[in-house]
């Protein structure tokens, strides 16, 4: 959401090594005059209605990895991490719809992605965001496949609610996950927003981004553990077929849908939505199990990122490399949605959120359709008419 795959998160760390490694309340938003506040407090934000044919429901998870310190700061303890579940539910049950964010986070994000990105005074707009999924609603019968996402480093696990919905709109259950640590912008409970920290040591060199991309993999396996097991933690585990499950991300988030794959056999089909394979796709590949690269406009087979042209090599199952023109690399999060609708400029030649939303919805949902449900879904097979931006390519 917030990193450049060509330059691994430099925007994102020149704002993150600002953040004290303790933190529990959010500093003030950036002033603003008094008719630029106004006209951002005025405007409405809502994300794109979901597609599918079914209500959404969405429950929230705190886990605790009992005996695994958190690997950036282990004075802080166990290991936690948070997981928005949303899943295919009746109509007109549940509570009220699930804020996006609280103001605090916000505050966070707006303070992290900058004036930019989400102008003076609109904090309050962004908390107020209208998402489609209600609290707690009442599953509806039947088994659905698995759906983990991951965020771009730095970014909440809301970054992604757009696709989140949408998927379970279609019969998915659907994971976001917030790693501690690792987000700008996460509220964890009893903790307040913290900071991130493996920001920070990123910058200063103290781990890598592969240490990033092994620790993820690890908090997936053990929340895909405590999801499917014996002993769930979430009251509706029955609703998930355990023997379907896929996992998409962006920037790191898709290198740990990689990762994931390669240490977890569970796991059956990933998307990696521009971002660098911190760690390598191992030789062999992944099994022979199906994986899609959904890249920016800049993407293409000798563009600069050799991950992607050594990752493509080692695929040896379904494979396809995908890049959207008018598009950048904020662009397979909420990120457009949220910044056309709050009037903060895009560059130049880029695709409006609305159509970008629909693009990394139609492709996601088809992967998954395909690879999990054994839907055939043509828009894979090639270009179309109907997605001319999306470019197929065939190293």
């Amino acid at each position: 959401m917030i990193s450049n795959r060509r330059g691994p998160v430099a925007a994102l760390l020149a704002l993150a090594v600002t953040l004290p490694l303790v933190q529990t309340a959010v500093a003030a938003p950036v002033a603003a005059s008094a008719p630029v506040a106004r006209e951002a407090a005025d405007r409405k934000v809502e994300l794109p209605r979901p597609a599918g044919p079914h209500t959404v429901g969405v429950s929230t998870l705190h886990l605790t990895q009992s005996g695994r310190p958190d690997p950036w700061l282990p004075e802080a303890g166990a290991r936690q991490t948070l997981a928005t579940l949303h899943y295919p539910a009746a109509a007109g049950t549940g509570g009220g719809a699930r804020p996006y964010v609280t103001l605090d986070e916000a505050r966070a994000l707006a303070g992290h992605l900058g004036p930019e990105a989400i102008p003076p005074g609109s904090e309050g707009t962004l908390a107020g965001t209208r998402s489609w999924a209600r609290q707690e609603a009442r599953p509806v019968p039947g088994k659905f496949p698995l759906v983990v996402l991951s965020p771009g480093f730095g970014a909440p696990r809301s970054s992604q609610t757009h696709l989140a919905e949408d998927l379970a709109s279609r019969g998915y259950v659907v994971a976001s996950v917030d790693h501690a640590y690792e987000s700008a912008a996460s509220a964890f409970p009893g903790r307040g927003v913290l900071p991130c920290v493996a920001c920070v040591k990123a910058e200063n060199g103290e781990i890598s981004y592969a240490d990033v991309t092994r620790e993820r993999a690890k908090d997936v396996s053990y929340l895909l553990d405590r999801l499917t097991g014996p002993r769930s933690v979430w009251k509706h585990s029955g609703t998930i077929d355990a023997r379907k499950i896929g996992m998409a991300g962006h920037s790191i988030g898709g290198a740990s849908a990689a990762h994931t794959m390669a240490t977890d056999a569970r796991v059956d089909a990933g998307i990696n939505m521009d971002g660098s394979f911190f760690v390598p796709v191992p030789a062999g590949g992944l099994d022979g199990r199906p994986f899609m690269l959904l890249g920016a406009g800049y993407s293409a087979p000798g563009s600069g990122d050799a991950s992607w042209d050594e990752g493509w090599r080692q695929l040896s199952g379904w494979k396809r490399w995908l890049s959207v023109r008018g598009s950048e690399h904020g662009d397979f999060s909420d990120l457009p949605v949220l910044t056309d609708a709050l009037g903060a400029p895009r560059a130049p030649g880029t695709l409006p959120g609305d159509r970008m939303s629909r693009i990394n919805r139609t492709y996601a949902a088809a992967f998954f359709d395909r690879h999990l449900k054994g839907a055939p879904r043509p828009v894979l097979n090639g270009p179309t008419s109907a997605n001319p931006e999306v470019v197929f390519h065939a190293p």
